[in-house]
């Protein structure tokens, strides 16, 4: 990931893009991207205007929680991807998928699931991601 991995660091990074960003303060360009992303995920916006409540809170797949902060920075990940086009050949990927699916936050979604499928599978085995793995999933999505 393009982040600290340290929880806390992270939440603060979104806490703070998004404050500023309500308040009409000048923005970071990183802090841009991280405010574009909020945007486009309104079922945060809550969370992102309550931090002293959610700051701390832990999200446990196996209660059905959805981890938004994770979740964004997956969709931070990608788009860090498909900018330098690494691993080579995603961004055009992403655009023949943008012609099936024709929603860009829906495509997104599906390549989000296959870049935590990967992340997944490096964390199991204790490596990198396998980003020939990673390409031939993403392909996948274009035959379903």
């Amino acid at each position: 990931m393009i982040f600290s991995s340290e929880r806390d660091k992270l939440r603060e990074m979104f806490y703070q893009a998004w404050t500023k960003h309500l308040s009409g303060e000048p923005l970071e360009p990183l802090e841009t991207q991280v405010v574009n992303v909020i945007r486009e995920h309104p079922e945060y916006h809550i969370i992102l205007s309550n931090k002293d409540k959610y700051l701390d809170k832990d999200y446990l797949p196996e209660n059905g929680e959805t981890n938004p902060f994770f979740h964004m920075s997956l969709h931070m990940s990608l788009r860090d991807q498909l900018r330098q086009d690494r691993p080579s050949g995603i961004h055009a990927l992403y655009q023949q998928l943008l012609v099936k699916v024709k929603e860009p936050h829906e495509v997104e979604h599906l390549m989000c699931d296959k870049l935590m499928e990967a992340l997944w599978q490096a964390s199991r085995h204790g490596g990198m991601p396998d980003e020939s793995k990673y390409l031939e999933s993403l392909k996948a999505l274009l035959h379903t």
